[in-house]
């Protein structure tokens, strides 16, 4: 039976190849990944802790994840067809992208700082209540509506990529898991992650094609309202115990603490560096790739559903590969104590040769062009899946625990002025010109990597 079939689809060859494709070598990346990595040694960083520690952080992380994967799966609904959904309303779309990110640039540095104040969990919570709102305005064709959409939308996409993780991080300090296990949540994390967006590539597509381009925008605030209900089961933290002279801080103090650490510390400056270089150059690609590929006029038009699935399946087998990767660097190329910055700037060297074959395509226009991009296109994908848990990694090994939220939404500012500046780029710039902006961008980020590497011929702690 044809997939096209079993999904009740109406998909163009290409684009049912290439979730076919994309899948099969997800299974082949299960099969080598259980083959060549030993499953002893991948459980080794447990072995720190006796049956019942072990028992009560499978629990916690359970607890996290599920939370977790809920709400990535609502934003990955809404994230699939904003664009298409914009487009039907015949509005300007740069110019509400715009919005977003240069919301999410003033508010970053000022939100962080609330975040460890007034607790994590509460700002979780506001992270719901806003995406409710948020998705609900979206059933607005009026330009100023979704202005006021994309403005809570900055807020809430600071509060994501913070508050959840700080919660998590504290959490995990608080009930005194070893450090090393962090690694396995974040690998876990990227893998499902991939997965949700998986799913909601696919459920989006057959939301849209019954309800409609706001489908997906519904589905995301039924989903919202799910997570916002487990994640009132959450303990409240503040930021490590030892660390509480930072907790009983006035917002002001806190404020001036996160920015004292970012700056006085070169490798948590340099990790803000590295993440606003890297995912602003993925956040540009990903308002990139839906015109591009409709400038070529793909045969039997763009499911983006469905392409988007595709791409989705690169990013798990990234997060699948991580915890081999980083095996693999640490046994044959460098020491354990280095291994994630060495694979990280591996990882940022990959993507930005990626990024460079849009560039050659699109100037060319040769027939093959078409394959030739998608091909580039699941490559960063894929990578893009590598290095959300390498940056996450080393954000845990060299930021505060009492400061993470406040350094996190620090981290954003640089991030969302590197989007703005892609996004306009895409208004004023040839196509092949912002892919060559978004291959730069990797390319410092894998230099910035080397200098930490370079530096730090011994580890560092993080600065209490």
């Amino acid at each position: 039976m044809k997939l096209s079939v079993l999904l009740n689809a109406d998909w163009p060859e290409w684009a049912l190849d290439m979730l076919v494709a994309t899948g099969t070598l997800l299974a082949i990346t299960l099969i080598i990944t259980r083959i060549f990595y030993n499953d002893k040694q991948k459980s080794n960083s447990l072995s720190e802790g006796n049956a019942s520690k072990i028992e009560e952080f499978r629990s916690f992380r359970f607890q996290y994840m599920s939370v977790y994967l809920v709400v990535m799966l609502a934003d990955w609904m809404q994230g699939t067809h904003m664009y298409t959904l914009y487009l039907s309303y015949n509005v300007n779309i740069s110019a509400l992208f715009l919005t977003g990110f240069l919301s999410g640039a003033i508010f970053a540095p000022f939100l962080g700082s609330a975040v460890d104040k007034f607790g994590r969990k509460r700002s979780c919570i506001a992270y719901c209540v806003l995406e409710i709102i948020i998705n609900t305005l979206e059933h607005s064709p009026d330009f100023n509506t979704l202005l006021v959409g994309r403005v809570l939308g900055g807020i809430s996409t600071n509060l994501l990529f913070s508050a959840f993780e700080s919660w998590m991080t504290t959490e995990h300090h608080r009930r005194g898991f070893p450090e090393s296990w962090l690694s396995d949540t974040f690998s876990a994390a990227s893998v499902g992650n991939g997965i949700m967006a998986i799913v909601a590539g696919i459920f989006a597509q057959l939301l849209e094609d019954r309800l409609g381009h706001i489908g997906p925008f519904q589905g995301a605030i039924f989903l919202t309202v799910v997570a916002l209900i487990l994640i009132l089961r959450w303990e409240e933290n503040y930021g490590e115990e030892k660390e509480g002279a930072h907790c009983n801080s006035s917002l002001y103090q806190q404020f001036l603490e996160g920015w004292k650490t970012t700056f006085l510390n070169s490798n948590v400056w340099k990790i803000g560096l590295i993440q606003a270089l890297s995912e602003g150059a993925m956040y540009t690609f990903v308002f990139m790739w839906v015109p591009t590929l409709l400038s070529m006029d793909p045969p039997g038009g763009l499911p983006t559903g469905c392409v988007f699935s595709s791409l989705m399946i690169a990013i798990t087998i990234g997060g699948l590969l991580f915890p081999f990767l980083q095996n693999f660097v640490s046994k044959y190329i460098a020491s354990e104590s280095n291994a994630t910055e060495i694979s990280g700037a591996i990882i940022f060297l990959i993507s930005s040769a990626s990024m460079l074959s849009p560039v050659v395509c699109l100037s060319s226009r040769s027939p093959s062009c078409f394959q030739q991009i998608l091909f580039s296109f699941v490559l960063v994908e894929t990578c893009i899946g590598l290095f959300l848990p390498i940056t996450g990694t080393l954000r845990t090994k060299y930021v505060p625990d009492a400061l993470h939220g406040a350094i996190l939404n620090i981290f954003r500012l640089p991030l969302n002025v590197i989007v703005v500046i892609g996004t306009y780029a895409t208004d004023v710039l040839e196509a092949s010109q912002v892919f060559m902006f978004i291959s730069t961008c990797f390319f410092a980020a894998a230099l910035i990597q080397f200098s930490m590497i370079w530096r730090n011929s011994s580890p560092r702690t993080k600065i209490d």
